[in-house]
């Protein structure tokens, strides 16, 4: 017989489990009563897998619920041993069977549950949920391989939110905050290095941002590799890598910025190969006042030219809760904006300042006479500690505003 035929003669294809079964009982780890107990426990944990994903009443759902408990089993004890048959062996023995198909159907709903992307906005914070159960049927077939690839890649998202939420906390701007905002978290990482640089003690709005690169630029030009990038001392252990990993991307992209010759908005905000990479607090108000103080340049640019009365309150009520100015919200937005409202309050003053400053003269009294009536009718509900889901609040901002589905 060749080698190579010998190889492929010692592939073993067996589940996990039924290796680490089998040499249970060749060591004499595991006996009669271990596999007694074993053969007592499947049959129950493949009627409760097959009811929890579909049925129990029809063959083919029991014969995927035996699959499924297997794969179960095979992947937990595989992850936890890291392939050692003997650690394996012991687990089984010193556990139920049906322990170790709950502790495989536990590592998936985690892995379900970590961000799959640095984007802040596209990840949930809420666990496990009734909606996630069709991912986890696909997962509970899926083999080793896959999990640990899987779990790679979400681990290192994890890290680069975690690490992003950590240091934008030092820079006063909490985890709801960025999630409203929906930026990645790598360019929140960047402006904060390039911040602490400047020695800030917040993250930026456009402006500021702004004033940071002209003040860089006039500095370090033509010498990228001064810039000076300071990790924070505290920085947690478990994420040094991933932001010493985005502070060479912020070297890498000075070479480039530092001597450029375009405007830094034109930069920054309008050449694909910046665009996204870096991050500043949306400030409406802020931003409006280094445009032109003509009424319809302002007036034009922070409505989009929606001048219905459900956009023009979504865009007040942004305003007066110090958020991104929009016309438009989504309802996660919504529930976002109403945790705002409740934890910083409402500058009220703030949208009939904007109104007196920038809209059109024929229509001064009536946008504020709709911003005054609505605000003095939903304050109430919009501030309530008593509606703990926001429900209240949001279905008053779906009735009034501008929120899409």
């Amino acid at each position: 017989m060749s080698a190579a035929q010998q190889a492929v003669s010692l592939f073993d294809d067996r589940p996990f489990f039924e290796k680490a079964l089998a040499h249970g009982v060749r060591h004499g780890l595991i006996g009669q009563d271990k596999l007694d107990a074993i053969c007592a426990d499947a049959p129950k944990g493949m009627v409760q897998i097959a009811r929890y994903f579909g049925t129990e009443f029809l063959r083919p759902e029991l014969e995927l619920a035996k699959d499924r408990i297997v794969n179960l089993v095979s992947l937990h004890l595989a992850h936890t041993s890291q392939g050692d048959l003997q650690k394996a062996a012991e687990l089984l023995r010193d556990n139920s069977f049906l322990s170790r198909s709950k502790a495989g159907s536990d590592m998936l709903k985690a892995l379900i549950t970590m961000p799959q992307t640095t984007h802040f906005g596209m990840n949930e914070r809420s666990g496990f949920r009734d909606e996630h159960i069709p991912l986890l049927a696909k997962w509970s077939l899926r083999p080793l391989a896959d999990y640990q690839a899987e779990l790679a890649s979400r681990s290192h998202a994890t890290a680069v939110v975690e690490a992003a939420i950590w240091i934008a906390g030092r820079l006063g701007m909490d985890a709801d905050e960025l999630e409203e905002a929906g930026k990645d978290a790598e360019a929140v990482i960047r402006t904060a290095l390039l911040a602490i640089a400047c020695k800030r003690s917040t993250l930026p709005d456009w402006v500021t941002f702004e004033k940071m690169i002209l003040a860089l630029r006039k500095r370090y030009l033509n010498k990228p590799g001064k810039l000076p990038l300071t990790l924070p001392a505290d920085l947690p252990s478990e994420w040094l890598p991933v932001v010493e990993s985005v502070r060479d991307s912020v070297w890498e992209d000075s070479a480039k910025w530092l001597e450029s010759a375009l405007p830094a908005r034109k930069l920054f905000d309008q050449t694909p190969a910046f665009m996204g990479r870096y991050f500043w607090v949306e400030d409406a108000i802020s931003e409006v006042e280094q445009f032109d103080r003509s009424v319809s340049k302002a007036w034009a640019k922070a409505t989009g030219g929606n001048d219905d009365e459900s956009s023009l309150l979504t865009l007040f009520l942004c305003m007066a809760a110090g958020s991104a100015a929009k016309t438009v919200l989504t309802e996660k937005a919504a529930s976002n904006l109403v945790k705002k409202i409740r934890k910083s309050g409402l500058q009220t003053a703030l949208p009939l300042q904007f109104i007196q400053d920038h809209a059109p003269a024929e229509h001064l009294e009536d946008y504020a006479s709709l911003w005054t009536n609505f605000i003095e009718e939903a304050s109430g509900t919009l501030t309530s500690d008593h509606d703990y889901t926001f429900n209240d609040a949001v279905a008053l901002l779906r009735r009034e505003c501008n929120i899409q589905s």
